[in-house]
């Protein structure tokens, strides 16, 4: 009771950041994160953790996972997100073309944004088959390890890019990462020159990513968009036609758009 009390007459925005930290923790961790993880992340005593995570827990913004002492996000904050995007027009122009190349390539296709340091799916297609990705709508990813992530920092924001090569190391998910400044800007600067980019096992062993540029006019970039695939399902000499037929996407996306505005002027 006294330490519930002693919450309560914490500021409210320091309550309120606190609870909005924990649910982007949580958003960033596949296998959600315990108490003692949240109190050390947050840097609060657990204690405090603990009241947070029991009140989003009792409203729905956070779960539970039944097989261990886990906390991921709940249906309710999955909700907010898929209210937001609703409103990004950009999301719903792609998705018919992310359909078809999902069903083409027999891959998932995904459609991302910068968001802060990291970027974030505002679109997903499905592929068929047997073979599924751990990704969804909302989900938010590292920038220097995934091909999606590359075309952000190359065609997005430039100050994302400087804040990026502005710390020493990264984080290291696989052998094949990128894990300092240096490199990482010799890798953006390939990217910009050939229009598209590769993770190749960077985040994930045994996985690719191809990803290109979406313009909403020519030099206005609108997000990234990704096909990921196996290393067996995308080979090494197949990236550039993969990379290709994005390409090919990502122009047809805003062709409806452009005709209108042609038409208008």
């Amino acid at each position: 009771m006294l330490e519930a009390m002693a919450y309560s007459n914490a500021p409210k925005a320091t309550a309120v950041e606190r609870a909005m930290a924990m649910l982007e923790y949580l958003d960033g961790s596949r296998r959600g994160l315990n108490i003692s993880e949240i109190s050390r992340k947050l840097g609060i005593p657990k204690s405090s953790a603990h009241v947070i995570v029991v009140t989003l827990e009792r409203l729905g913004y956070v779960q539970k996972r039944e097989d261990s002492l886990h906390y991921t996000l709940g249906l309710k904050a999955y909700g907010l997100g898929q209210g937001m995007l609703r409103g990004l027009s950009i999301a719903e122009l792609a998705m018919p073309h992310m359909r078809a190349m999902a069903d083409q390539w027999r891959r998932p296709v995904h459609l991302a944004v910068p968001d802060g340091d990291q970027g974030v799916y505002i679109q997903k297609a499905e592929a068929p088959g047997l073979i599924q990705f751990d990704t969804y709508v909302g989900r938010r990813m590292d920038l220097h390890c995934t091909g999606v992530g590359k075309v952000l920092l190359a065609w997005g924001p430039a100050d994302i890019l400087e804040r990026l090569v502005a710390k020493p190391t990264y984080i290291r998910y696989t052998k094949n990462t990128i894990t300092n400044p240096k490199a990482l800007e010799k890798e953006v600067a390939a990217v910009r020159k050939q229009g598209w980019a590769l993770d190749d096992e960077e985040e994930e062993l045994g996985v690719r990513c191809v990803a290109v540029p979406v313009f909403s006019a020519p030099g206005r970039f609108a997000a990234g968009l990704s096909v990921t695939g196996t290393t067996g399902q995308i080979p090494l000499d197949g990236v550039e036609l993969v990379a290709e037929s994005l390409r090919q996407a990502a122009v047809a996306m805003f062709a409806p758009v452009a005709e209108l505005e042609g038409e208008g002027g």
